[in-house]
């Protein structure tokens, strides 16, 4: 039984209720596959919060990789409640913050790894960025020089950090999908979020008011996740600032947006340049 979708896979029962199967799409080969399951296996090593991987294999040729099942909902899904709640008969208050501090807290721990295994994040950026078909050649040059300018570091980063790949599982977050983990800078992955949080189009068929709501609380969520972050870790926003057009125009090239979510961020991305 199908539990779960993708933009790069699909989710079934495994064998018995312990356990799912990842299956790809077609966007998505056997490598990549094996790439998240080398990183989720030197996550767990690590004494990470992650998804316990037990193999790859293969389903009517399709790449797949067995995992343990994570019981619990996703922060995506509590904030869809919420905003549903909220924009409906209710005002935002303090407790709900709780549920964007709970990924700053998810970040700043993974931050705190050093995994010398991990791909290096810096190269996958400006394969990314290169690959990108909105942007011009002399643009992608431009780009690939802002981020050569900024500081190298060699942390533990997710790749990926949204709402919908942190679970709840008995009040502890389970950070899932380490198809994109790396070596490299946390203000990437502080980045990815705001972006995401700052231009992402929710999908359809929500009430009408929660679309107007989201946007009413977009700057919102990041204050509190950057607050709550810097809290923790001293890094603040404006260090985040600078790496935000590189992962802009790295999204261009991922293939689960929308094409109104890609125009808003070329608008950002010219804007900036």
């Amino acid at each position: 039984m199908k539990i779960g979708e993708g933009g790069c896979a699909e989710i079934y029962e495994w064998e018995d209720t312990s356990k799912v199967i990842k299956l790809a799409k077609s966007n998505t080969g056997m490598d990549a596959l094996a790439r998240e399951f080398s990183n989720t296996q030197a996550a767990w090593e690590k004494g990470l919060t992650v998804p316990r991987p037990y193999e790859l294999t293969e389903v009517d040729g399709r790449p797949g990789m067995v995992t343990e099942r994570i019981y619990g909902e996703s922060l995506m899904e509590r904030f869809i409640q919420l905003f549903m709640q909220v924009s409906a008969d209710r005002k935002w208050t303090d407790s709900d913050d709780e549920n964007i501090r709970i990924t700053a807290r998810s970040l700043s721990h993974i931050h705190s790894q050093v995994i010398p295994s991990m791909p290096p994040q810096r190269e996958a950026l400006k394969w990314n960025i290169h690959s990108a078909r909105y942007l011009t050649s002399d643009e992608k040059k431009r780009v690939v020089e802002r981020l050569d300018r900024l500081p190298l570091k060699y942390q533990l980063c997710h790749g990926d950090p949204n709402p919908g790949n942190i679970l709840i599982r008995d009040s502890e977050p389970v950070v899932i999908d380490w198809m994109n983990a790396s070596t490299g800078n946390p203000e990437a992955d502080l980045g990815e979020y705001i972006i995401m949080i700052r231009y992402s189009v929710l999908p359809p068929g929500l009430p009408a008011g929660v679309p107007d709501f989201f946007d009413s609380v977009r700057e919102h969520i990041i204050r509190v996740f950057s607050e709550e972050y810097e809290r923790l870790t001293g890094i603040a926003y404006r260090e985040v600032e600078q790496w935000l057009v590189p992962l802009a125009a790295r999204k261009l090239d991922v293939d689960s947006i929308v094409e109104e979510e890609k125009q808003r961020l070329l608008e950002f991305i010219r804007a900036e340049l």
